[in-house]
């Protein structure tokens, strides 16, 4: 007989749960947290601050670990693995995206985009980077260090980084938290386009509901705990003016 199963999604929490001691006794972060992403879907996570919702973005990408519970990205159960395992799962598969962009200090814009190649030894980092950084618009800032960049030019690095190796999902955590209305527009447009281009799955937190009405589906946390799922099959990836 033919095997019909189905594979395994992009993305499947299962019980997450994050506890932490506080000064009262225990505090529960994320509860029972399940979950899939399929594919190539866009997803939204939303929730007030100290929901929760960053934790769930860190646990998901394996930055952090669950008190109990675990993720599996495209079927790999990943705190299975030891913290070398991971981190080798990150290299492979994962682009992230912070909010305080997280470029190093003393590398220009071209070499913290080529870095990334570089640590899996692709002999080609520095054409890849600088073909990446001019699809960001930054092909004049190539040799410019973080601190003679704007907010904006800074998270158009980071995305050039996060999408430079074309991995097969990538995480946003409030991508245009630091950022002006402008730049921000500009940054999560060029991120949609970015992912559409590449067919990637994109996880992104957010507080802002036009951002997330530009993903297919939206998850909302609420004290910890996954409140809502909404999916939508026509949102709008563009800019909606």
């Amino acid at each position: 007989m033919s095997d019909l199963s189905l594979p395994a999604p992009a993305i499947q929490a299962d019980n997450l749960t994050k506890r932490v001691a506080d000064a009262t006794g225990e505090l529960i972060i994320l509860h029972n947290i399940d979950f899939t992403v399929p594919y190539g879907q866009t997803l939204a996570i939303m929730g007030a601050s100290g929901s929760g919702k960053s934790t769930l973005l860190g646990l998901l990408a394996g930055l952090d670990t669950p008190s109990s519970g675990t993720v599996r990205l495209d079927g790999i159960d990943i705190f299975a693995l030891d913290e070398d395992g991971r981190a080798l799962l990150r290299k492979e598969k994962i682009g992230f995206v912070f909010q305080s962009f997280q470029l190093l200090a003393h590398l220009n814009a071209l070499e913290n985009v080529m870095l990334p190649l570089e640590l899996r030894g692709d002999s080609g980092a520095k054409s890849k980077a600088e073909a990446m950084l001019g699809r960001v618009g930054l092909s004049s800032r190539l040799k410019h260090f973080p601190k003679y960049l704007s907010g904006g030019e800074q998270q158009r690095v980071a995305l050039a980084r996060a999408f430079v190796t074309e991995p097969p999902l990538l995480f946003a955590d409030e991508p245009t938290g630091s950022l002006d209305a402008a730049n921000g527009e500009a940054v999560i447009q060029l991120m949609f386009d970015l992912n559409l281009e590449r067919h990637s799955t994109l996880v992104l937190v957010t507080h802002d509901s036009s951002i997330a009405a530009r993903c297919e589906r939206t998850i909302t946390i609420a004290a910890g705990r996954l409140e809502s799922s909404e999916h939508l099959d026509n949102r709008q990836r563009t800019a909606p003016y």
